[in-house]
């Protein structure tokens, strides 16, 4: 590997090239060489986030005002754990009294003042499991599931509705009113009926796509705000 010096901005940024004779294929190596040169990586390795995700909360987050101090909220599909470090600090969660509630089947290592749960969301006794680690219905409901990708843009968008879906119910189902509900979408249509149920109960739906996400990325973010109640 070799690094090059950059110097946009103020700042200096380091240059992460992959010799082409590292033994990965080359569309491997590109993949890696974009990962380890891309800024939000490197500043959540600076600030010591889990993942370069966090900064997506963050910067809907700052624009929308979701999180705030005091409020309970629970992060579906939470691994790494990114969002739930972002949730914890914004309101002022504490291991004496926990606020964030983070669910995956994959493991995960411990986050301070946040709950988590190594289960598998889909699961039936999942959502009860999760309102009592919680001590209480939620004020927000984080999504950032995606299923994993077959390659088959279609496929993956369907498997990925479906788990967005499957939240937005969960959601509707747990929030408190005036509650918020934000999950990971993708482009490419067939969610007029998922829109047109969460247009019911709540005042406000929208598409978002924060600047970390990737220009080239179909992903986007469906954010419901002010839950009208059960």
């Amino acid at each position: 590997m070799k690094d090059k010096a950059g110097k946009p901005g103020a700042g200096r940024v380091l240059r992460t090239r992959i010799k082409k004779k590292s033994g990965l294929k080359e569309s491997s190596r590109r993949w890696l060489e974009r990962h380890m040169n891309d800024p939000y990586v490197q500043r959540s390795k600076a600030e010591g986030f889990r993942s370069r995700a966090a900064y997506k909360l963050i910067e809907i987050d700052d624009r929308h005002k979701l999180l705030k101090p005091g409020q309970r909220v629970i992060d579906l599909g939470a691994a790494p754990g990114g969002w739930c470090q972002v949730a914890a600090t914004r309101t002022r969660s504490t291991d004496e009294r926990p606020l964030v509630v983070g669910i995956d089947y994959l493991e995960m290592d411990p986050i301070p003042a946040v709950v988590l749960l190594k289960m598998d969301f889909l699961e039936d006794e999942a959502p009860a499991r999760l309102v009592e680690a919680l001590g209480g219905d939620p004020d927000v409901v984080l999504s950032d599931m995606a299923a994993p990708t077959t390659g088959h843009r279609r496929t993956d968008h369907l498997r990925t509705m479906h788990l967005c879906e499957v939240a937005a119910d969960f959601a509707i189902s747990v929030l408190k009113p005036g509650g918020h509900f934000l999950a990971k979408t993708f482009q490419g249509g067939t969610e007029t009926e998922l829109l047109t149920r969460l247009k019911q109960h709540f005042r406000s739906v929208s598409h978002v796509k924060p600047p970390a996400s990737r220009d080239e990325s179909v992903e986007l973010y469906l954010l419901a705000r002010d839950f009208k109640g059960r």
